[in-house]
């Protein structure tokens, strides 16, 4: 039997505290570590879309995005191409419960695209922006700018395009301030300036 004397010795021994502090830290950071894993990945996920969305539209040709009546004028023979720098925002995919690039179908997003032009500033490139669905099954994927026409405004097109959630988010949101200020950098840097 453990005398009285024995336990209070023990009670009262820094090292032993030392090990149940560092035993309850360790479990508490395994506990956290493996509630936050699978959260992990639609944030993961998040950033492959974007990465997908930005590369996809900064590769088509000028003219595919010509919308809300930009016209963005194509290279002369003697010209080099224009450089298109976008930046996007994510509202979300279908399906919504994926969580691998390869299974999303349709995203819909946000894209600010300005042309790039030589020593051209950003307050005089061509600029185009607002609300586009990706077709991420086909490719090259299928991008589909939402537009008004003569006889649909523009609030009315969305709603038939988006998903409520979607088109909710889509007439508040815009690019957030770290994607702004990385497409400014970018943008300044293809320009040359």
């Amino acid at each position: 039997m453990v005398s009285r004397e024995r336990f209070a010795r023990w009670y009262r021994n820094r090292f032993v505290w030392v090990g149940v502090i560092l035993l309850a830290t360790s479990a508490s950071v395994v506990v956290l570590v493996n509630s936050a894993g699978p959260e992990l990945a639609p944030a993961d996920l998040r950033g492959q879309i974007m990465t997908r969305m930005r590369a996809t539209l900064e590769q088509a040709d000028p003219e595919q995005h010509n919308h809300a009546g930009h016209i963005v004028q194509a290279a002369n023979g003697d010209e080099p191409a224009p450089t298109v720098i976008c930046g996007v925002h994510v509202y979300g995919h279908e399906p919504a419960d994926v969580d691998k690039l390869a299974d999303v179908h349709t995203v819909y997003g946000f894209h600010l695209c300005g042309v790039a032009g030589p020593d051209r500033p950003w307050d005089v490139a061509p600029k185009l922006a607002g609300p586009v669905i990706m077709d991420l099954s086909t490719e090259p994927p299928g991008i589909q700018v939402v537009e008004a026409t003569a006889e649909i405004m523009f609030v009315d097109r969305l709603r038939q395009m988006f998903p409520p959630r979607y088109a909710e988010l889509a007439m508040k949101e815009a690019l957030a301030e770290p994607e702004m200020a990385d497409l400014r950098r970018r943008y300044d840097a293809a320009a040359g300036l």
